[in-house]
């Protein structure tokens, strides 16, 4: 006969010279492991195949008191009544990849197409937010309640460090609901690897919704611009750097990446068809077309011997580093510190937008691969349907004064 294992029974349990079982009267198999030293372990016994199995389900002690210790021995006992072995399930369990070691499978097997570049930044968001929240966790138990406290953690900066990366290296990681949303793309895409590998069945980060998208776009306005113009004279007048005025003058006029014009080589020059033929960018290869203004800054611009890049730096066959703190300086002559170097190529596409030119000419000048990426000017581009509206009735309110092939716009009468 056994005792019903309640918390005071379980108490009241003394150590003896040996392990001492206790076994429950109402659960059969259920029982409580008692060790010389008073350790007390509940456990679940069973039969399987033929052969008597005894399994531990864990100390006494939160998260195992009598009440879900019995609760987990009834759903073991369900597995066993099946005809599956629970301790081997457990034992597979053990040999299923962690999210760590997932990780690394990932960077290994699964990333053959991606840019250098690109794999660099996986990196650091795997090294920096996935594997210091989710590293331990095996893969496959990772559920989307896991994926939604992750987002949570990396946007209220629990991942942020300031770490020492060279000598004089530091990588400042801050975290926030941007870092949260592209962190979530890439672990989006850990899983979809993983499925493919039939190490998962479900993707847990389907149906977690990103964090809304902060509007930071900044377009400057034509008077914004002239002051964005005083001040790269005022730079020339002072002395700075030359290369890195012509940098900021070739971002704003050719809708570039930063890292597309400061690693722009003469190779890649073309005065004769008069645009950049870029062997890699951040969508591939491409051939960025250039307006007569920006082909005069590079034909303006002097050439160093034996140095490739259109915009040097000071170490020879590198290209200039120290863009940011210049661009610093002459935004705040402008008046625009709330404007950051990505914001240049905003700036034209808005002015393209505005144009009339439409959205499919923006994506082409821009280098986009993805239509959804063009979509955040569309704003800024005027109803078709006003449009329409305004050139009928013109074309009427001309019919009608006896004007024929003349805009006339009505007026209000009285």
């Amino acid at each position: 006969m056994g005792i019903k294992l309640t918390k005071r029974a379980v108490d009241a349990i003394t150590p003896s010279e040996k392990d001492a079982y206790h076994f429950d009267s109402d659960l059969h198999g259920f029982g409580l492991k008692c060790t010389p030293h008073g350790r007390k372990v509940y456990i679940v016994q069973y039969r399987i195949h033929g052969r008597k199995r005894r399994m531990v389900i864990g100390p006494h002690g939160s998260p195992w008191t009598p009440t879900t210790a019995r609760l987990e021995a009834s759903r073991l006992l369900g597995v066993v009544a099946e005809g599956n072995d629970p301790a081997d399930i457990k034992r597979k369990e053990k040999t299923r990849p962690t999210i760590a070691e997932l990780c690394e499978l990932y960077l290994q097997e699964g990333v053959t197409i991606k840019k250098e570049s690109t794999l660099a930044t996986d990196r650091g968001r795997i090294t920096r937010h996935i594997l210091p929240l989710l590293g331990k966790k095996r893969a496959h138990l990772v559920k989307r309640v896991d994926v939604q406290r992750f987002m949570k953690a990396v946007a209220d900066g629990k991942t942020a460090a300031d770490i020492k990366t060279k000598a004089r290296g530091r990588a400042i990681v801050k975290g926030g609901k941007g870092t949260a949303n592209r962190t979530l793309e890439l672990l989006g895409g850990i899983f979809a690897f993983a499925i493919d590998r039939e190490i998962m069945t479900t993707n847990p980060v389907h149906g977690v919704k990103k964090f809304p998208r902060g509007k930071r776009e900044r377009f400057l306005t034509a008077e914004e611009l002239g002051r964005l113009g005083d001040a790269l004279q005022k730079a020339e007048a002072e002395g700075v750097n030359l290369f890195a005025i012509a940098a900021i003058r070739l971002l704003v006029l050719s809708g570039c990446r930063r890292g597309e014009i400061l690693n722009l080589e003469w190779t890649h020059v073309d005065f004769d068809i008069g645009c950049l033929r870029l062997p890699d960018s951040k969508t591939g290869a491409k051939i960025v077309q250039l307006g007569a203004a920006a082909l005069e800054i590079l034909a303006a611009l002097p050439r160093i011997e034996d140095q490739p890049f259109v915009i040097p730096g000071s170490i020879h066959g590198k290209p200039l580093v120290g863009l940011p703190r210049i661009w610093r300086k002459i935004r705040d002559w402008a008046d625009l510190t709330d404007v950051r170097i990505h914001d240049l190529r905003h700036a034209f596409a808005s002015i393209v937008v505005q144009g009339g030119m439409g959205l499919p000419i923006v994506g082409a000048l821009l280098g986009h691969s993805d239509t959804a990426t063009t979509q955040r000017y569309a704003h800024l581009s005027a109803d078709p349907l006003k449009l329409a509206a305004d050139r009928i009735s013109e074309t009427i309110a001309a019919a009608m004064t006896g004007k024929t092939g003349e805009v006339v716009p009505f007026r209000k009468s009285g």
